[in-house]
């Protein structure tokens, strides 16, 4: 029996809004299904440098 391939790949998230403010940006990593979710990811994640939730997407 051969396994069967999964699509799930691992991914970085990046703060969209912390180099406007002038703080560092922090980063999350998460895993994603590529079949399922082609586009570019976008999660609410807190954002310690600012101290709140903000939205972070998907880099390269």
């Amino acid at each position: 029996m051969a396994k069967k391939k999964t699509a799930r790949i691992i991914i970085t998230l990046e703060c969209t809004e912390a180099k406007a403010a002038g703080k560092p940006v922090s980063r999350y990593t998460t895993t994603k299904n590529r079949q399922k979710t082609p586009s570019r990811l976008e999660l609410k994640k807190y954002n310690p440098n600012l101290q709140r939730h903000t939205i972070h997407r998907e880099t390269k």
